[in-house]
């Protein structure tokens, strides 16, 4: 070998040892046929021939078979087996509520459904498995302790908001969520839990900043769970998180604790201005009715009695014309008629006494009212009507 002999990298010549070794320290030893001490001791480096045989020694003793051809066949039947293992790595199953997403080097390239599918192996293609059935719910503005109370620890930086009249309403909702899009939800957004909360908290106060906060307290809280989602959806299509709201369920909506009490009074306030004017407004629904059947009854009677004495007049222009026209054709007639009509029409309102004078008679005969004065004697008690005494 060439570094046996004098003047290698270590040693010195053959005369002496001079040289130095290459980390600058004299060298150990010296002889006439010795070179420089170098680290390896004896001044001498490793033979490289005697390094590769006692590796391949070594070898031989890990390997099955001693390095012959079985181990040749041994480690073939081992890289074969660690070949099926690696091939048969890429099965997998997909759960009925879960959708599998195929990764290509990262890149999205298929969809698998439910069941038993197959990818090929890591790091070729890799799988994603979201559940894109199950609904998630997110609170907002409180955290529920899970106790069986229903207690729940409030979060006011999260659930206090401005209303449109400038006042403070901590409100407390529950978002509900599912996956409408997997691969735009596993894609599109990086924490797909935050963005829901951020654009939840957002559409929130949106919505809550345009009403009255006493709105808000009474009758707006539909209007505020359907406006809140409709703004949440509109959001979320817009960043394309594949992600659907399924309902926004308001917990509470209250003023801040410290002016709870000074709410509460407006709203008893409230109350019972709202029950006066319903009382107000059941009087006054009985009330104008009637008064509008009267007002109507009335009119009715004035058109009937109009009716009446139109006709009547008329009933008595047209009579008075036929005996104008009856007088013209036969004059001593009809002053007749007249006349028997007129004493017919006053004798029938009279009493009247007949009194039948016999030829040659002189005077008449003395009439007692016997009718009258029957009529004017008072009834006997016990006696029937009617009878005479």
């Amino acid at each position: 070998m060439p570094w046996s002999q004098g003047g290698g990298p270590w040693g010195g010549g053959s005369g002496g040892g001079g040289g130095k070794s290459p980390w600058g320290r004299p060298p150990g030893g010296g002889g006439g046929g010795g070179g420089g001490g170098g680290p390896f001791g004896g001044g001498q480096p490793p033979n490289i021939e005697d390094l590769i045989r006692r590796s391949q020694e070594k070898m031989k003793n890990v390997l099955p078979g001693g390095g012959g051809l079985g181990g040749v066949r041994g480690i073939a039947a081992l890289l074969g087996i660690l070949a099926l293992a690696w091939i048969g790595s890429g099965l997998y199953i997909v759960q009925p509520n879960e959708v599998g997403i195929v990764l290509r080097f990262g890149q999205a390239v298929r969809l698998d459904g439910p069941g038993w599918n197959y990818h090929l192996p890591r790091p070729i293609e890799s799988v994603i498995k979201p559940s894109v059935t199950a609904v998630n719910s997110m609170d907002i503005g409180f955290r529920s302790t899970g106790d069986t109370r229903g207690r729940a620890v409030t979060r006011p930086e999260e659930g206090q908001m401005l209303t449109g009249d400038e006042n403070i309403l901590d409100i407390q909702y529950t978002v509900f969520w599912r996956i409408k899009d997997a691969r735009a939800y596993v894609f599109n957004i990086f924490a797909p839990e935050g963005t829901v909360r951020a654009a939840a908290e957002s559409a929130m106060r949106e919505v809550v900043g345009n009403m009255r906060a006493q709105e808000a307290l009474a009758q707006g809280r539909v209007a505020i769970e359907t406006n809140s989602q409709k703004l949440l959806q509109q959001i979320l299509d817009e960043y394309k998180a594949g992600i659907e709201i399924t309902q926004v369920q308001l917990r509470g909506v209250e003023p801040p604790a410290q002016v709870i009490d000074a709410f509460r009074d407006v709203q008893r306030a409230q109350a019972d201005r709202e029950r006066l004017r319903n009382e107000a407004e059941s009087y006054r629904n009985q009330i104008v009715p009637e008064a509008r059947g009267q007002a109507q009854r009335i009119v009715q009677e004035a058109e009937a009695y109009r009716q009446q004495v139109l006709a009547q007049a008329q009933g008595e222009a047209q009579r008075f014309t036929s005996i104008y026209d009856a007088y013209r054709l036969a004059p001593e007639v009809t002053k007749r008629r007249l006349y028997l009509e007129m004493m017919e029409e006053m004798l029938a309102k009279t009493n009247k006494v007949i009194v039948d004078q016999p030829q040659g008679g002189t005077g008449v005969m003395p009439f007692l009212p016997l009718q009258d004065l029957i009529r004017r004697q008072p009834q006997q008690p016990g006696q029937p009507a009617g009878a005479r005494p």
